[in-house]
């Protein structure tokens, strides 16, 4: 206790021995990132009294929930409480407006959601935007709370951290501007503040045997989805011929045994946002690089048979998609973006620019190369990019799906266990309930020599939604004591793999900043926040911490 004050009284003589220099700014809390998760903390830091500063990498705010993922992973709407249902709740006032929809009648919309209807009318909620609205949402809160956003402003990773004894003192941007706070959180998908903070984590699939878990590590011959190859499919330039070298996206490598941990990811794609209305439809782009051969083994699944490249245009309002991955040989970009966690920025951006090179090449094969059957080519054609969003990106998402990438080691982990409830938490901050989801992580040969994917992993909770622990935002105490990581929390792969949706997401962004607002009055360290004064504050700020508990307020 006493190391603690005298920690806090020497990072508070920092901050008020700060210079006048303009390039440095102070606040209580600094959140770094631009995410809804990072958003949605600095309106309860306001709402709780604190100044806050959002440096943000990003120019667009929101992440995926504003950059195209549209079709909301719900899970179970019912434990969605505090400032994420407000954010829903937002959404569904902005198509009551009958000028929000411009492209088609709203009872022309076909309201279906994921597993909810799109369109809740007894929550007043709606699960299911377009990616321009929901980023107006984000601006919205910005303007309505006063929010002090610094955009465009990148952690300097090698030398912009300062800490003493333990704590964060100021983040410092490649820009050269200094941030310093009592309270820091990093909502960023990366997690690059609690690594240069020198925070433990992790990368990739953990070996079953490390938690003790089935589901996470290497899971070959496990086909879950039917995100598999279901007929046998030859992998080689040549088919049946291994001397001719193998296809474009097939890998040369042993995928690992069962169960082995790995540092292999699960793969990335860009939720694009397509139209089918001849007004507000763009075509797709063939890109500089295109290469019809990158796109041969989704060739031979065509020729096979399969027919399923529409099962996830997932419609949102206005005639436009949500498309995500779906099939053996779709949108995600298979193994090619694990160095991406660690990478530098000039080597992220190339990945990020690989992944939209190949993406934007697929939507061109499928539209325009003879080998995708004419049926399929023919209802391409009815469809393009959305002319009104994106409209500064070439109508192309602005944010690439980084489904995972460095996960805390912190002073809980979740894992398995706690998202089948099968482990009591005794200090929860809010629930997941969605399907343990990993994609694939890799494509390899198989012994018989045909090709098939591995990683796919598609588990419900055993018991329903689930509680996520406050141990698992924060570091263990020995590392640092004044941050608090809601995005790349302490989870591993698979536990994460249901964690990882956007509501949650805004939940635990919201409980991060309830609790750095605690320690900062009670001038203690984030692992020693009370538990039962952080359980009042979520509960006064409708955080749903346990089963049915919405339904009773």
């Amino acid at each position: 206790m006493i190391r603690t004050i005298l920690s806090l009284l020497l990072l508070c003589c920092h901050l008020a021995c700060s210079t006048t220099d303009p390039n440095t700014y102070e606040a209580d809390l600094i959140v770094y990132g631009g995410t809804s998760a990072a958003v949605i903390a600095a309106v309860q830091a306001k709402k709780s009294g604190k100044s806050v500063i959002v440096v943000s990498p990003d120019t667009h705010l929101g992440g995926l929930s504003s950059g195209g993922l549209g079709f909301t992973d719900t899970g179970d709407k019912s434990v969605i409480g505090g400032l994420a249902r407000d954010f829903y709740h937002r959404v569904y006032l902005h198509y009551a407006d009958s000028g929000a929809w411009r492209w088609e009648r709203r009872e022309d919309y076909g309201n279906k959601g994921q597993g909810t209807p799109a369109i809740d009318g007894d929550a007043r909620t709606m699960w299911i935007f377009e990616p321009h609205v929901a980023e107006g949402i984000f601006e919205g809160y910005v303007k309505e709370y006063g929010l002090d956003v610094h955009r465009d402003e990148w952690l300097d990773r090698e030398s912009g951290v300062e800490k003493v004894d333990g704590q964060l003192v100021s983040l410092t941007t490649l820009s050269g501007k200094t941030y310093r706070g009592k309270m820091f959180i990093d909502a960023t998908y990366e997690g690059d503040l609690m690594a240069a903070a020198g925070v433990s984590y992790h990368v990739g699939r953990e070996a079953n045997s490390v938690y003790n878990e089935q589901w996470n590590g290497v899971q070959v011959g496990v086909l879950h989805h039917r995100h598999w190859f279901m007929t046998d499919i030859s992998p080689y330039n040549i088919p049946g011929d291994s001397s001719s070298g193998l296809l474009y996206g097939v890998s040369a490598d042993h995928p690992g045994e069962y169960g082995e941990g790995d540092n292999r990811l699960q793969a990335y794609c860009f939720r694009m946002c397509l139209s089918n209305h001849p007004d507000n439809r763009v075509a797709f782009p063939k890109p500089d690089n295109y290469n019809p051969e990158n796109y041969e083994l989704l060739a031979r699944v065509f020729a096979a048979g399969w027919r399923e490249t529409f099962d996830k245009f997932d419609i949102i309002p206005n005639r436009k998609t949500d498309t995500n991955n779906h099939g053996p040989f779709s949108t995600d970009f298979i193994g090619m973006n694990y160095d991406y966690p660690e990478a530098s920025y000039e080597r992220r951006r190339e990945i990020i620019k690989a992944h939209e090179d190949y993406q934007k090449g697929l939507m061109y094969f499928l539209a325009n190369d003879p080998k995708v059957p004419e049926e399929v080519r023919t209802e391409m054609a009815q469809w393009g990019l959305a002319k009104d969003e994106f409209t500064d990106n070439g109508n192309w998402p602005h944010q690439l799906y980084i489904r995972e990438a460095r996960r805390m080691v912190g002073q809980y982990v979740m894992t398995e266990h706690d998202t089948f409830s099968d482990r009591e938490i005794n200090d929860p901050v809010g629930m997941g309930s969605y399907t343990l989801d990993s994609h694939n992580v890799q494509r390899y040969v198989k012994p018989d020599g045909f090709v098939q994917n591995e990683g796919d992993i598609g588990v419900s909770p055993k018991k329903g939604p689930y509680q996520i622990s406050y141990g698992s935002l924060v570091p263990k105490k020995d590392e640092c004591t004044n941050l608090l990581v809601p995005v790349c929390m302490s989870s591993s792969h698979i536990a994460f793999g249901s964690i990882r949706m956007e509501p949650v997401f805004m939940i635990l962004g919201q409980s991060a900043a309830l609790a750095a607002a605690l320690a900062i009055d009670g001038n203690t360290a984030v692992q020693d926040v009370p538990y039962a004064d952080l359980q009042a504050r979520l509960l006064e700020e409708k955080q749903v911490l346990a089963r049915g508990e919405f339904k009773t307020r």
